[in-house]
C-alpha cells in the first residue's frame, strides 16, 4: 500500500501478518482475519511531541493528539480525559503496600468513566469519514457515552445492551435521546447481533467498525499516568479487564512514549483484574495458558461481563511480557473494594473499581506485588452507575426524632455496643 498520511496515521495494519490497509471503518484483516490497528509516523510524532509541547496545551486527553487517530483537529469530546491521579495513603496502608496511587476516572467527563476517552476519539473519527449515525454493543458505561457524546456532536445513536444491565446505566443512556434497544441475551450475544447491523446498515458501530480508533482512545490513560508521576512508568499498574482492550492499550501507550523518548525505559509490571463470575483471562493467567476459554458471565460487576474477550489473547501476552499476573474477585470481594476505596480516599467506584481494588489486595498479599513497591490502580467508573449492586451491603440509615435527648441516646446506646 502506498505510504498516505492522514494527520499523523499511516495505514491500518493488522496486529497478526502486519499486511496494510486504508484508513476506513473496517477492523478486520480479510487474509487472516487479524485484528487491525493504527500504525503512526513515529518520526514526525517526535519533532512535533516534545514535554514543552504538551505542558503548552489544554488539560484533556486531546494534548496527546498526535498519538490518537484523527486526521485533524478533534470535534468531539475536547474536555475529555486528564482526570486527577490521587495519592492513595489510607488505602496503601490498608492494602499493605508502600505506595499506591488512584486514576480516577470515576470524574471522567461527561459520562464519569473512561469510555468518554474511546467514544471521543471514535465519534471524531466518525465525522471525518463522513457518518451520521453512530451505534455501539455495550455492557452499559460504553451506552452512556456513545448517547451523551453523540448528542453533543448532533449525531443520531443507536445503543444496544444487555436487557439485565443497572437501571442507573439504561437511565443513563436514555436521558440523552439515543434509541437504546435492549437484548434478551448477554454481552456476546449483543456483539454479535451489532457485527451484523454494522454490516447491513452501514453505520459507525464504534467499537465494531470504528473498533481500530474507538480503542486507541485508552492509551490516554497511560500518557496520563506518566506525565502525571512526574514522567516515569509505574512499577506496576493493575488494570480491570472485560475485553482485555484497556490494559493491552496501557501497554502500547507506555512503549509509544519510551519510543518517543518521553520517558526513560524501565522495569514494570501490568496486571489484571477480573470478576471471578467472569474471569476467562484470569482464570488462563493463572493457569500459566496463553489462551482462554469462553465463559457465560455471572457477576454483578457487569461492566467487566464480556465471556468472549475479544483482546483476551494479547493481555495474556502483555502480563506474560512485562511479568504481570491477574486475579479475579467474588461478588464479596467486590463490594469489600468498593467501600474500601470510598472509606479510606472518599471515592466512590462502581463494581469494576471494586474488582481492580479486590485484585490488587490479593496480589499485594500474594508477594505478587512486592510491598517495598509502588503500584497505579486503574478506576475505570463512577459508583452512582451502580447503585444496585450495593444496596443493603453499605450500612443502614438511623432515624430519629428531631430532639437532641434522642441523639444524645442514640449515641450512648452505640458507644455500649461498641464499647
Amino acid at each position: 500500500m502506498s505510504e498516505k498520511h492522514e494527520g499523523f496515521m499511516k495505514a491500518l495494519k493488522c496486529r497478526e501478518c502486519g499486511r496494510e490497509y486504508p484508513l476506513a471503518a473496517t477492523h478486520v484483516c480479510e487474509f487472516d482475519f487479524g485484528p487491525l490497528e493504527v500504525a503512526y509516523d513515529y518520526d514526525r510524532i517526535k519533532k512535533s511531541m516534545t514535554k514543552a509541547a504538551i505542558h503548552s496545551r489544554a488539560q484533556s486527553m486531546w494534548r496527546y493528539r498526535e498519538l490518537l487517530p484523527v486526521a485533524n483537529d478533534p470535534t468531539v469530546g475536547l474536555q475529555v480525559g486528564f482526570t486527577p491521579l490521587v495519592k492513595a495513603d489510607r488505602l496503601a496502608k490498608k492494602l499493605g503496600i508502600r505506595e499506591l496511587w488512584i486514576k480516577n476516572d470515576t470524574v471522567n467527563y461527561p459520562t464519569l468513566s473512561f469510555k468518554d476517552r474511546v467514544v471521543s476519539v471514535a465519534l471524531s473519527r466518525a465525522l471525518e469519514l463522513g457518518f451520521e449515525t453512530v451505534a455501539c454493543a455495550s455492557t452499559g458505561n460504553l451506552a452512556n457515552s456513545v448517547a451523551a457524546n453523540a448528542a453533543s456532536a448532533g449525531l443520531k445513536a443507536y445503543v444496544f445492551i444487555p436487557s439485565d444491565l443497572e437501571q442507573g446505566k439504561i437511565v443513563n443512556s436514555l436521558v440523552y435521546g439515543a434509541n437504546v434497544i435492549t437484548i434478551k441475551g448477554h454481552y456476546d450475544e449483543v456483539n454479535r447481533l451489532c457485527a451484523e447491523i454494522a454490516g447491513k446498515f452501514g453505520w459507525a458501530f464504534v467499537n465494531v467498525n470504528m473498533r481500530p480508533y474507538y480503542s486507541e482512545g485508552s492509551k490516554s490513560m497511560a500518557y496520563e499516568i506518566i506525565e502525571q508521576s512526574g514522567w516515569r512508568i509505574p512499577q506496576h499498574t493493575v488494570v480491570p479487564m472485560a475485553s482485555g482492550s484497556l490494559l493491552t492499550k496501557i501497554q502500547k501507550g507506555y512503549q509509544e512514549f519510551v519510543k518517543l523518548g518521553l520517558v526513560a525505559e524501565a522495569e514494570y509490571s501490568i496486571h489484571g483484574a477480573q470478576a471471578t463470575g467472569c474471569s476467562p483471562i484470569s482464570v488462563a493467567q493463572k493457569a500459566g495458558l496463553d489462551f482462554f476459554k469462553p465463559v457465560k458471565p455471572n457477576t454483578i460487576a457487569k461492566s467487566l461481563a464480556i465471556g468472549t474477550p475479544a483482546d483476551g489473547f494479547y493481555a495474556l501476552r502483555v502480563m506474560k511480557e512485562t511479568g504481570g499476573a491477574a486475579d479475579d474477585v467474588t461478588d464479596d470481594e467486590i463490594r469489600e473494594g468498593i467501600r474500601l476505596l470510598a472509606e479510606c480516599e472518599g471515592i466512590f467506584a462502581e463494581t469494576a473499581g471494586g474488582v481492580t481494588v479486590g485484585v490488587a489486595k490479593k496480589l499485594i498479599a500474594s508477594g505478587k506485588i512486592p510491598a517495598n513497591d509502588s503500584a497505579v490502580l486503574c478506576i475505570t467508573g463512577n459508583g452512582l452507575k451502580t447503585l444496585d449492586a450495593v444496596v443493603g451491603h453499605v450500612g443502614k440509615t438511623r432515624e430519629i426524632k428531631p430532639s437532641l435527648r434522642e441523639f444524645e441516646a442514640m449515641l450512648a446506646s452505640e458507644e455500649k455496643v461498641n464499647a
